[in-house]
């Protein structure tokens, strides 16, 4: 079956997760990956999570290159830089996310690949920009750090807690997301009007556009922010949004009219009280009344009168139904894919669906270097390809 991307290759020298979930996306939809690695593997191959490994490395790592061909290379030697250069004039696309200036020391800049691609979608994703005060400090680029200096951790929690960041790489994967949208949207320029161009993405730009609503409220309007000290699960809207506790579990509440809801629970008091100057006193009174009450209760008086409430559930929880017979509706969330090392691995699949052109789970995550050779038997000579991958013997 014809991809949404087939015939389009990229050249991917991306780690961690900016870079690869974004690249994988787009092998997800037919593109033909080729995964640059160093000899020994992308770092990331051996991130413990939860404090071990799987048979195959990193579940991380894992959970991001499928559909990828790798090609180990020493990226300083002068052999592997033309042997890259000759595949990337092959491609469409290049990505990269070293810190700012790697790739032009290497001789992978935009302008080397450019000299012999005009065309060339060049996508580069980083911490903080290419060249903005941050980038020149040389300040390390990753998720909870970003977090923290773009104010995204400092509005979780309550009010005499501690900064709450959230409970996964949320800027990786919303920088991965805008990479893969950045490269289609210069592939589309490319396809109708000839061009070619640089695509630039990063972690703190990422997150400080996540924030749009807040921002501009905070631009725009004359108000005061700080935390709520009853804990609203996020400062910029009014009660009821939170969590609450009930006699077994939480329950989240989202935006509903506060007259509506306190008819709905029996509390006039509340009805009367404004949403937003009163939100932490609503919050104690909703507080104590929902705890009185298991979560299914709630959802059952809750649900049929149209306000907006969710049981609050663990991500195994969430797995476990999708993993199930009757969960989620026969989505293909969860896939398995055989693994030379690993046998069977169960994966998160592309969460984008296209009707006449659906995405195809084609490769399990590769190997070290496992398609150098046929990577580069595809530009290079037998005798070229020989002195290449001999070179230092």
């Amino acid at each position: 079956m014809t991809g949404a991307l087939d015939g389009i290759r990229v050249l991917d020298f991306t780690q961690m997760m900016l870079g690869p979930w974004g690249t994988q996306l787009l092998g997800d939809l037919g593109a033909d990956v080729i995964k640059v690695e160093r000899p020994e593997g992308e770092w990331e191959r051996a991130l413990e999570m939860m404090g071990g490994l799987t048979a195959a490395g990193s579940a991380a790592f894992l959970a991001m290159n499928r559909n990828k061909r790798s090609v180990a290379l020493d990226l300083k030697d002068p052999c592997a830089r033309q042997a890259l250069l000759k595949l990337g004039a092959t491609c469409d696309v290049v990505v990269e996310n070293f810190r700012p200036g790697v790739m032009a020391r290497l001789g992978l800049a935009y302008e080397d690949f450019r000299a012999l691609k005009p065309d060339i979608v060049y996508c580069s994703g980083s911490g903080w920009g290419q060249d903005t005060s941050f980038a020149r400090e040389n300040r390390p680029g990753q998720d909870l750090l970003i977090q923290a200096m773009s104010g995204l951790a400092g509005n979780g929690g309550r009010r005499e807690d501690p900064p709450t960041p959230a409970g996964t790489a949320v800027v990786d994967a919303s920088t991965a997301l805008s990479l893969a949208s950045g490269i289609l949207a210069a592939l589309l320029a490319k396809e109708r009007q000839g061009i070619g161009q640089r695509v630039e993405v990063d972690l703190y730009s990422t997150a400080i556009a996540l924030q749009c609503q807040e921002i501009s409220a905070m631009l725009n309007q004359d108000a005061t922010w700080e935390r709520s000290r009853a804990g609203i699960a996020q400062p910029w809207l009014s009660a009821p949004y939170g969590i609450y506790r009930t006699a077994d579990g939480w329950l989240a509440l989202a935006m509903s009219p506060m007259p509506r809801l306190a008819d709905v629970l029996t509390l006039p008091r509340i009805a009367e009280l404004d949403p937003w100057a009163a939100r932490d006193e609503i919050k104690v009174e909703l507080d104590a009344l929902i705890a009185t009450r298991p979560t299914q209760g709630w959802l059952d008086l809750l649900l049929p009168e149209g306000l907006w409430a969710s049981p609050v559930r663990t991500t195994k929880e969430a797995v476990d139904e999708l993993s199930s017979a009757d969960g989620a509706d026969g989505t293909d969330l969860l896939v398995t894919v055989d693994h030379p090392d690993a046998g069977e691995l169960r994966l998160v699949g592309c969460h984008i669906r296209l009707s006449e052109t659906p995405w195809q789970l084609r490769a399990a995550p590769p190997r070290v270097g496992e398609h150098t050779q046929e990577v580069l038997s595809e530009v290079l000579s037998e005798a070229e390809l020989a002195t290449l991958l001999h070179a230092g013997d």
